[in-house]
């Protein structure tokens, strides 16, 4: 795939992940809408801002009908919400698992009628290891990348590559109190672009989640 002059949506533009997803692709030349919230926090050149709240059904769809050149999307946007109680852990699902529903509900009909295109969904090594203190959280990954198996056969046959993409620490605020080894976001952006080329249908972005899962089976 060709990024010169392709339309991309990264959900959670602003910042992290999605802000070194966003600015890579406009060094390829593509046409990046970089979704968030607060659409006056993508600040980054190149970038179009655009109000995307992944919880609210309203703003999706208001995103959807606005962007309807999109061929990639990114779903980057994710929590980490500090407790874990009822509350705290609905929330993360709210964006790490309705998040990607309600966008790829909403951007799969826009992806087929520009070819197909690809729709990444960025997940976590806590997919495959469950942890107390961020039982939610893992939960939640859990369940994307359930959604993630199953939204690749409901759309193989419109021609949508479906990527799941899973790292340990990211060196992202979110990470930032973590401490052990931690992979850049330009190195995990990189390697998601290169299985966007590849037609790849996974990246597992570090040694320690390439271990996780070729472990599973035991």
């Amino acid at each position: 795939m060709d990024f010169n002059g392709a339309a991309v949506l990264v959900t959670g533009a602003n910042r992290g992940l999605g802000r070194a997803f966003a600015q890579e692709f406009v060094k390829r030349g593509a046409k990046v809408y970089g979704g968030a919230r607060n659409p006056a926090s993508v600040v980054d050149e190149g970038v179009v801002p655009v109000q995307l709240d992944v919880t609210d059904d309203a703003s999706v769809a208001a995103a959807a009908k606005e962007l309807g050149d999109v061929s990639i999307v990114i779903n980057n946007a994710g929590v980490l919400v500090a407790g874990e109680d009822v509350d705290s852990i609905k929330a993360e699902f709210e964006v790490n698992f309705f998040g990607l529903v309600r966008t790829t509900d909403a951007f799969a009909p826009i992806l087929k009628a520009n070819g197909g295109g690809a729709l990444v969904n960025v997940l976590s090594i806590l997919s495959w290891v469950g942890r107390p203190a961020w039982r939610g959280y893992a939960a939640s990954k859990a369940a994307g990348w359930s959604l993630t198996r199953s939204t690749r056969e409901a759309l193989r046959e419109q021609g949508t590559n479906v990527i799941g993409v899973h790292a340990g620490f990211i060196d992202t605020d979110m990470a930032a109190a973590q401490t052990g080894p931690k992979v850049s976001p330009e190195e995990v952006v990189s390697q998601v672009l290169q299985a966007i080329q590849n037609g790849d249908e996974e990246v597992l972005a570090d040694d320690r989640t390439r271990a996780v899962k070729a472990s599973l089976a035991s």
